[in-house]
This record gives C-alpha cells, sequence and structure tokens, in this order.
C-alpha cells in the first residue's frame, strides 16, 4: 500500500503519527510541507478529498492567523488559498493520503483507519496509550 504523509517534524501529532504508519509496515513518503509546500492544484486535491472546507484546513495555533484576520469570514476559498500558499504553515498537519483515503490526522490515531495493517497499541510521546478498535 502507498501512503503519503505531510508533515512536520516540530509537530508531535505529526510525529507521532507517521510512527503509527512506520509500526505498520508501511514506508511513507514523507512530505516536509514546509519545505515543499503542495501546489494549490494539490491543496485543493487534498480538501475534495478529505471532504472538508478550505477553512478547516486553517491551522490557528503557532501561525499568522490571527495577524493576518483569517478569523473574518470575509475571506473566500480562494484568498484562503492564497494565505495557504503564501504561508504554507498555515496547513494544518499532518494529512497522510492512502488507498483507503485521505485524511486530516488530528487526533494522530485517526491514522489507523487508514491502515491495511494498523498497530493494536501505540504509545505517544506524551505517554498517552492509543489502542486499535481492529484485531
Amino acid at each position: 500500500m502507498s501512503v503519503t504523509i505531510y508533515h512536520n517534524p516540530a509537530c508531535g501529532t505529526s510525529r507521532n503519527t507517521l510512527e503509527m504508519i512506520r509500526q505498520s509496515g508501511e514506508t511513507p513518503e514523507v512530505i516536509e510541507y514546509l519545505k515543499s509546500p503542495p501546489s494549490r492544484a494539490r491543496l485543493i486535491e487534498l480538501i475534495r478529498a478529505m471532504g472538508i472546507t478550505v477553512r478547516a484546513l486553517l491551522r490557528e495555533k503557532g501561525t499568522p492567523y490571527a495577524e493576518l484576520g483569517l478569523a473574518d469570514s470575509k475571506w473566500s476559498d480562494d484568498q484562503l488559498l492564497d494565505f495557504m500558499q503564501a504561508h504554507p504553515i498555515l496547513i494544518n498537519r499532518p494529512i497522510v493520503v492512502t488507498a483507503k483515503g485521505t485524511k486530516l490526522c488530528r487526533p494522530s490515531e485517526a491514522v489507523l483507519d487508514l491502515l491495511e495493517h494498523p498497530v493494536t497499541s501505540f504509545v505517544k510521546e506524551d505517554g498517552e496509550a492509543v489502542a486499535s478498535a481492529k484485531p
């Protein structure tokens, strides 16, 4: 199975998600989206595949979200995409793409539904234990 993760190594959720993918036996394509941001077209594809709105992909914490006034509903989807292209840190993460679907994996255990052989148990960096519903 092909697995792609749009990853930020500085993010604990992203690191936990990546480790769960690796422990499932997959060797994912890791795209550090801050270094290699997705194109506008790819971003639109990802949003459509996830079945979410453009606004739902915006990350507020640790970004220029507030300074740019992005909470204001005046911004169109096209404008929000422009902001994400100009400031990739505004793209929430991690996004995981597999044959089973595409998902914003927050919390990190959301990735389990996308994997062929998900781990049955995992301990996150913060010590929280995660158990898969699948045997």
